[in-house]
């Protein structure tokens, strides 16, 4: 049998045995061996060949297949290896020493990554010899390539076949109602997926492993030996945070078996295999497998059966958690907090809890001043208001609303025509009787004398009379202040009434402050009580006042009832002006924080059962 390279050289001879061998070969190292063996041949003048793989996932290439077998000397070929694994193409460098002999290399590469390289040592006479000779060794590197995109298909199609029963078996689980029946429903089919002989599965209970169910076992408590020996084993493993594969294979490191023996030993499991579950860094349950002794655990079965049990344990444990009695629930989960409380890890959690204490005996030794705040507004402690004296017209207006005015400043004016017209009146008219009077005093009429001596006096107070209203006309303050209401500016010409308000006056060195007290504190305000006001136009300045009244007067405000209690200021400002409002803080006494802060709520709760329980 013969093969045609794919150079443009002449065709080879090559055995069939070495075909035969190749395609009947079994293992991978057979298979690489093989090929190795058949490629050296169909090129030719090859002195020595090495094939290397990449070990697993990583980064570490080892030896497979020597050519000739009985040669396994690689020195010569390593650095030309690891040239072709760095710049990822085929590569041909001179033998040191021998002329005609070169070393090729050319890798490998599957999925974007260098999976193998294989290297030569050959002879060739010309360069057009030593191309055609990588031509055939890029021809042949194919079915390394084939054989590795078999491999990656097949365990494509495993993991999508062990996906899909892990899948299953989570759905099944999570269709039961009871974590009992689920557990029970899980080792089942684990032990029908896994063809074991029985599984079980325990979960955590006061430090030990509690086992929950066993396959093929609706009812197990006549098997107390079985169900200790299991439990022991479970505990072995959760001990040493590892699974634990019995009899321990040559990939498992050694730990102790000593339970897993025990449990071989006595009921007759020939292969056991015990996986720890954790959740949150705590072990929560052990699943246990069991098979007979033509049958150990693989390291991807190991793996595979870890992959399920950490699918479906979260699923197993929420279940049995949920099936727990709520005062179990509230004990564990109390029991729970207080573990982490005062256990390792958790430092917020105990930063926080102290905090909270340091605070709760902080406000609950501390006492601090309590006061009570409420809406205060300054009022002039004397009101004034001037009035129209008669009935007459607004001639002229001197000051309005906000004016500040000194006592007998000029305010305004009414027009006092009519009443000049009447004053030269009477005055006439009086001096006609007085002449009226010398003429009977001239006659010795006596009788006319009374008479006319009556009219004259009359004539007098009338004209007293008109000299006040006059006087009047002229209105003044009467004393210094502000004008907190008024403006006759818009009423020049028009007319008032005898009695009409014109002007209201307020001093500027006698205020009084009203409190708005809310109903529900007015119990603690008292007479002579000391507090400070805070003017909402006078933010940063600070006024004392002492409680002299608290009146019986009480108004809706914002929704609420409010008593009207009077202080009065110790100093007086220039700055402050009726109607200026803010904030009066009323020092009550010295109290616990806590009950400060709480008094609302606390009141509040009395009321409440009170009101449902009295």
């Amino acid at each position: 049998m013969s093969k045609q390279s794919p150079g443009d050289g002449p065709a080879l001879e090559i055995d069939p045995a070495l075909w035969q061998s190749f395609a009947a070969a079994k293992t991978d190292g057979e298979y690489y061996q093989a090929w190795l063996r058949l490629q050296s041949v169909f090129i030719g003048d090859v002195e020595q060949s090495l094939l290397v793989l990449r070990e697993g996932d990583g980064s570490r290439f080892v030896p497979v297949a020597y050519w000739p077998e009985d040669a396994p000397n690689i020195e010569r070929l390593s650095n030309i290896i690891e040239r072709a694994i760095k710049e990822r193409c085929g590569l041909v460098a001179p033998h040191e020493g021998l002329g005609s002999s070169y070393l090729v290399a050319f890798p490998v590469i599957v999925d974007d990554r260098v999976a193998a390289v294989v290297a030569m040592v050959l002879a060739a006479r010309s360069s057009l010899e030593l191309q055609m000779s990588m031509g055939r060794l890029q021809w042949g590197s194919g079915w390394i390539e084939l054989l590795h995109q078999r491999h990656g298909k097949r365990d494509v199609e495993a993991m999508q076949h062990r996906l899909a029963a892990a899948t299953e078996l989570l759905a099944s689980v999570l269709s039961e109602k009871q974590s009992t029946s689920a557990a029970m429903k899980c080792v089942t089919e684990l032990a029908t997926l896994l063809s074991c002989d029985r599984v079980s599965i325990g979960f955590l209970h006061r430090h030990y492993m509690k086992v929950m169910a066993l396959s093929h076992s609706a009812e197990f408590g006549k098997k107390m030996n079985l169900i200790r020996c299991i439990g022991n084993a479970m505990d072995e493993a959760m001990d040493q945070r590892h699974e634990v594969v019995y009899p321990v294979p040559d990939y498992r490191e050694s730990l102790l078996t000593r339970a897993h023996e025990t449990l071989s030993r006595q009921h007759g499991a020939g292969n056991i295999l015990t996986i720890p579950l954790y959740q949150e860094g705590e072990c929560y349950a052990a699943v246990t497998l069991e098979r007979p002794h033509e049958m150990p655990f693989s390291e991807q079965e190991v793996h595979y059966c870890q992959s399920v049990c950490s699918l479906v344990g979260p699923a197993l444990e929420e279940k049995r958690l949920n099936d727990r009695w709520l005062p179990r629930k509230i004990l564990d989960s109390a029991w729970q907090q207080l573990a982490r409380l005062f256990g390792p890890y958790y430092l917020a959690r105990k930063l926080v809890l102290l905090t909270i204490i340091a605070i709760v005996a902080f406000f609950s030794l501390y006492k601090g001043e309590y006061h009570l705040s409420s809406d205060s507004v300054l009022e002039s402690y004397i009101q004034r208001m001037v009035t129209a004296p008669s009935a007459g017209y607004i001639e002229s207006a001197y000051v309005r609303a906000g004016d500040l005015i000194e006592k007998g400043e000029l305010l305004a004016t009414l027009d006092d025509k009519d009443l000049r017209l009447e004053r030269m009146k009477w005055l006439s008219q009086r001096s006609q009787l007085k002449k009226q009077y010398q003429e009977a005093r001239a006659t010795r009429d006596r009788a006319g004398m009374n008479v006319i001596r009556a009219q004259i006096e009359q004539a007098d107070a009338q004209i007293n009379l008109v000299e006040q209203k006059l006087k009047r006309s002229r209105i003044t303050a009467p004393f210094s202040g502000l004008v907190v209401s008024g403006d006759l500016s818009q009423m020049l010409g028009g007319a008032v009434q005898q009695g009409d308000m014109l002007f209201e006056l307020a001093p500027l060195n006698a205020y009084r402050l009203i409190i708005y007290v809310d109903e529900r504190r007015i119990g603690d305000v008292v007479e002579n009580q000391r507090g400070v006001l805070v003017l909402s136009s006078l933010p940063n300045e600070r006024y004392p006042f002492e409680v002299n009244k608290i009146t019986p007067v009480s108004t809706v405000r914002d929704g609420g009832n409010f008593f009207r209690v009077e202080a009065k200021l110790d100093e007086i400002s220039d700055r402050l002006r009726p109607g200026m409002e803010g904030i009066g803080k009323i020092y009550i006494d010295e109290r616990l924080l806590i009950s400060i802060w709480t008094r609302n709520l606390v009141e509040w709760w009395r009321l409440t059962l009170w009101e449902w329980f009295s």
